[in-house]
């Protein structure tokens, strides 16, 4: 099996990518770059038997209809979202809150804040996939899921905030990280790329991201259930490990 994660910016100058063979109980890193463009991602998408992407796939069910009525006057579907229980519908995602409340990590909203830039460059992309490769469904069943790193981290038990930045202190970070993630799974060969992995938050979360998407094409992530099925097709679902880092190898 090949795996694939991507770090999503919205520039191709800060987009990583990392692909993952898996094979014979063990993984290696076949395949590390940054400044990936839209043609690349999919080209290796195509490589890939599952892909993970470190972005949202969609926006809140309720952000649609409130700029619809915006646009076009209903005050109707905005007065629906009066209020900061209202913005917050607008904000986050029903997957973003179930992450919330498993890891106590809080998503980056894909509609009020940095993501959504990314989100449109992967909306794009998602299109790019679904003319070459068919559709991938929003919550993972695919060969498309959406991950997050923080929460993958923290949920194998290894250093989730702190360590991205240009900053000495985030740097030193970085490589302990890099080289805790080798002691917690020695069967994973890095292939030489460590010095890259310690020098870039991104491609460092590119490779957790591909590591993610192991654990989705294992079923080995914690799936909607029929409470958040229906959400999760519309608006996209993070998919976080159900399992420590050694279940990968199965």
């Amino acid at each position: 099996m090949r795996t694939l994660g991507v770090d999503l910016a919205a520039a191709t100058k800060k987009t990583a990518a990392a692909v993952v063979e898996w094979a014979d109980g063990g993984a290696r890193l076949t395949h590390l770059d940054l400044g990936v463009d839209d043609a690349e991602i999919v080209r290796l998408f195509g490589t890939c038997e599952m892909t993970g992407i470190d972005c949202p796939v969609g926006w809140p069910d309720a952000f649609l209809p409130f700029i619809a009525g915006h646009l076009t006057g209903d005050a109707g579907p905005v007065l629906g979202y009066d209020g900061i229980e209202g913005r917050r519908l607008l904000a986050y995602r029903d997957t973003d809150r179930f992450v919330t409340a498993r890891t106590g990590l809080i998503p980056l909203s894909v509609s009020a804040d940095r993501l959504a830039h990314p989100a449109m460059r992967c909306a794009v992309i998602q299109a790019k996939v679904a003319a070459e490769f068919g559709a991938q469904a929003r919550d993972g069943s695919g060969r498309l899921a959406e991950v997050y790193p923080a929460a993958s981290l923290k949920s194998w038990g290894l250093l989730a905030r702190g360590y991205k930045g240009r900053g000495g202190t985030e740097a030193q970070r970085l490589g302990e990280l890099v080289g805790a993630l080798q002691q917690a799974a020695p069967w994973l060969d890095l292939a030489g790329h460590e010095d890259l992995l310690a020098g870039s938050d991104d491609m460092f979360d590119a490779l957790i991201a591909s590591l993610t998407a192991r654990a989705v094409a294992l079923g080995a992530t914690l799936r909607p259930d029929p409470a958040h099925a229906g959400p999760a097709r519309t608006e996209g679902w993070i998919h976080l490990p159900a399992a420590g880092l050694d279940g990968l190898r199965q």
